[in-house]
């Protein structure tokens, strides 16, 4: 039976290209990224496009960028600039991503928003006799994510009064701490003036709400506090009596930067 050369019936990988070595149809090399195969037998012929010997199997492509050299935190971006990429370093907590004239950017959220709420409550009453402000059980602490957030706050309570002064008054204000630093007035000086009849006996439970909004420039601790006192006279914050409460309520409400 006769017997038919076939020739190479795959490619034959050599590796690199070497003029020393001698190469038959389909053997396939590699030079400067390149890879070639064979379509002529031959020895010492240098590897080309499209030559007698060569053609072009697969080209090189263009090299990746490394990142490393532009990405230096977690959280970075990356962005097309004008000319290369460029790197958007990670954003501030609670900012968005926006696009600005030509690259993007971040940016505080406008127009409000709740970000978060907190609430206190007690069942405690405080009695005082002082003509000096002692402080209530009526609070709420609230931390903001962001220091040009706004605080809502609403503080509600009850004020009662028994006593058979002539002129028995209460007096009231709201205090805030920031970071565990001094109390400072938030409201001032809100007070009530009870008269009754000469010789009677004034017996006065009230309900009291204080609502203010607050511009504290933190992100540390903020506290919202009733202090009160009756000016010399028995009165009582959050009920009549230790046997009579009535419950205290602090809400503290953070929005974003925005709001009137």
């Amino acid at each position: 039976m006769a017997t038919i050369n076939l020739g190479a019936i795959k490619f034959n990988w050599k590796g690199a290209y070497n003029s020393s070595t001698s190469y038959a149809v389909d053997d396939v090399v590699s030079s400067g990224g390149n890879s070639y195969v064979c379509i002529q037998a031959h020895s010492n012929q240098a590897v080309g496009d499209a030559t007698a010997y060569w053609n072009i199997m697969s080209s090189a492509g263009t090299n990746g960028t490394d990142l490393t050299s532009t990405l230096s935190t977690r959280g970075d971006i990356v962005y097309k600039g004008a000319s290369a990429l460029e790197r958007l370093p990670k954003g501030t907590a609670g900012y968005y991503l926006k696009q600005g004239a030509n690259d993007p950017e971040w940016g505080a959220i406008s127009g409000g928003g709740v970000l978060q709420a907190v609430h206190n409550y007690s069942s405690t009453p405080v009695n005082t006799s002082s003509n000096s402000y002692v402080a209530t059980n009526n609070s709420v602490t609230i931390t903001p994510t962001a220091s040009n957030s706004k605080i809502y706050g609403v503080l509600s309570g009850q004020i009662a009064v028994n006593s058979s002064s002539t002129d028995p008054w209460i007096f009231i204000k709201v205090q805030r701490s920031i970071g565990g630093g001094a109390y400072g007035d938030i409201i001032s000086n809100w007070y009530r003036r009870y008269a009754p009849s000469a010789g009677a006996t004034i017996a006065i439970l009230e309900d009291v709400n204080f609502n203010f909004i607050d511009a504290p420039a933190t992100t540390s601790a903020v506290v919202y506090k009733v202090y009160f006192h009756g000016g010399g006279t028995s009165v009582w914050y959050g009920g009549r009596s230790s046997g009579e409460p009535s419950s205290t309520n602090g809400i503290a409400i953070e929005l974003a930067n925005g709001i009137a």
